[in-house]
């Protein structure tokens, strides 16, 4: 897939150890960290915004991913019928050499990332755009103790709605990478987990959980 002087196909570097090819962990991926980055190209150059993304994995060949985005963000001008690519990502962790306790050894990252490729439809009938907010609001709300209802008939949402640009992609290829020092010894891997582990933040803990259930079937 090439848009411009981007070779999309070359985007995400995966070696084979750190390949997720399972569909399902991939889509489950998507919907758990849903805040994405898409990237298209406009003016010939590459642009990017942070949006959140609702995956339908059950609609077209391979599934779509929907959002919006603000009418005066310029990135929906040239976006209709474009190649795009759409980033997720998930906890992330550095790795010191240290833990290893051994020698000729170098820091890396521990991390999980989804890329999804997909041709882009712009979204603009009023009724097809409060169906994507409908379900948008449904999604987010569901985990709020009293949850925001969307009103379609107040005045106030009606003028909101000229104000957005709605995006469907239909995803094409779906990459994920898991590095989670799967190419490392296991010896070495517990040593990392144990590491993590000890550290106060959530995207460590988060990596360590992730290297324990692997270790299980190691």
């Amino acid at each position: 897939m090439v848009i411009g002087l981007i070779d999309w196909g070359q985007i995400l570097y995966i070696p084979a150890a750190f390949q997720q090819t399972d569909s399902v962990a991939l889509q489950e991926f998507i919907r758990s960290n849903s805040f994405g980055l898409l990237v298209s190209q406009l003016n010939g150059e590459p642009f990017a915004t942070h949006l959140p993304m609702l995956l339908d994995a059950n609609t077209g060949s391979s599934g779509k991913l929907y959002t919006h985005l603000a009418r005066s963000n310029p990135q929906w001008t040239g976006v209709q019928g474009q190649q795009v690519l759409a980033i997720f990502s998930g906890p992330h962790a550095y790795v010191s050499p240290t833990w290893y306790e051994a020698i000729k050894v170098v820091p890396t990252w521990n991390y999980l990332a989804v890329h999804v490729y997909g041709k882009a439809r712009i979204i603009e009938q009023p009724t097809e755009l409060m169906t994507l907010l409908e379900r948008s609001v449904e999604t987010y709300e569901a985990s709020q103790s009293t949850a925001w209802q969307l009103d379609s008939q107040d005045s106030f949402i009606g003028k909101l709605l000229q104000q957005i640009v709605g995006l469907e992609i239909e995803v094409e290829r779906i990459e994920g990478k898991w590095k989670i020092s799967q190419n490392q010894p296991v010896e070495r891997q517990e040593k990392v987990a144990r590491a993590l582990e000890s550290q106060d933040d959530h995207n460590a803990q988060a990596i360590a959980a992730l290297m324990r259930e692997r270790l299980k079937f190691a």
